[in-house]
């Protein structure tokens, strides 16, 4: 019997085949905190009888069924891989790095067509008994990344679903020796692509990528459940930045309205020969759109800079993941 408190709750998660169909998790993440629900559009009769106070019970029925909620959690050294494959698209193998146990996997940003979960909870009763919510045809829709002094780095991740049911059996959670990312493993780079430089008092950086996508695809004959949402805008990616004031690089950037590429970097324990822990973000471009130095009394100043990822015509947002993960 589990603890009958969030002390006893898992969460498991699987890539599908298709979009929809349930299959048993193979990762366990060590969330933070999640919100996934299942949401149903009712509708009841108005049918008027005589005498008939009260809307008829039996008249009631459910018309669509759909579900949603986010994903809160630390990145850490494993099993973040499917994850990130569903937030950025492109279909990933780990390569091996030499004849090491570190394996590289690299997730360019792209479509996520076919990109879907089944994301499997487990909550406890008071009494200790977990009872199970499979969400299925899980989509990200967004993840927020972020770090600052003498904190991990943190995610959330936006989820839609398709459908949320309670008869397949909860899996039994497992989980890797793995360790957190955080601040003191952190590095900002900017400057020309492919030879950016690290700055000098960073304080804290949030980046957020969106996937706006087609959610409310209900059409006749599917039994009140959603088709696959399809990408229906251009990604969106922002970010900001708390420094203290050094140096003018980024405060200049704001002036002249210049791209510079971004690498956020994080780089934990040795894995084997030249090979460490990682986990990288990089944006070919960003513009800053606000970067003001004000002065707010006696204090350091910190600018608070906010930013876009752009396209640089050539390279892709990237996110590199460095781990002993030999598959996702």
């Amino acid at each position: 019997m589990a603890i009958g408190s969030g002390l006893g709750a898992q969460l498991g998660i699987a890539p599908e085949v298709t979009y929809g169909t349930y299959v048993a998790p193979t990762r366990f993440i060590e969330f933070t905190k999640e919100s996934m629900q299942l949401k149903k559009t009712t509708a009841q009769s108005a049918g008027i009888a005589p005498g008939r106070l009260l809307p008829l019970s039996s008249r009631r029925v459910v018309t669509q069924r759909q579900g949603s909620g986010s994903l809160d959690m630390e990145v850490t050294s494993k099993a973040m891989g499917v994850l990130l494959q569903s937030l950025m698209g492109t279909s990933v193998t780990p390569v091996q790095q030499a004849t090491t146990t570190a394996y590289l996997q690299t997730h360019t940003l792209a479509d996520t067509a076919g990109k879907s979960l089944t994301v499997q909870k487990g909550v406890p009763l008071t009494t200790g008994t977990v009872t199970r919510k499979n969400f299925l045809g899980c989509k990200i829709i967004s993840a927020e990344f972020s770090c600052e002094v003498g904190g991990m780095l943190t995610a959330t991740f936006e989820i839609d679903s398709k459908d949320c049911e309670e008869t397949s059996v909860l899996a039994v959670a497992s989980y890797p020796d793995m360790a957190p990312f955080h601040f003191g493993q952190m590095s900002l780079k900017t400057g020309p692509f492919a030879t950016e430089i690290a700055r000098d008092g960073i304080r804290k950086v949030s980046v957020k990528v969106e996937r706006p996508q087609a959610t409310e695809r209900f059409y006749a004959g599917q039994a009140g459940l959603k088709k696959e949402p399809i990408s229906n805008d251009q990604v969106k990616i922002t970010g900001s930045i708390e420094a203290d004031y050094v140096d003018t690089i980024l405060d200049d950037l704001h002036t002249t309205d210049a791209a510079t590429s971004f690498v956020w970097d994080f780089t934990g324990p040795l894995i084997a020969a030249t090979h460490y822990e990682r986990f990288t973000l990089k944006l070919p471009a960003i513009r800053v759109d606000e970067a003001p130095p004000t002065v707010d009394g006696f204090d350091v100043i910190k600018p608070q800079i906010s930013f876009t990822g752009l396209y640089d015509g050539t390279n892709q947002p990237v996110i590199e993941y460095m781990s002993t993960d030999a598959t996702l």
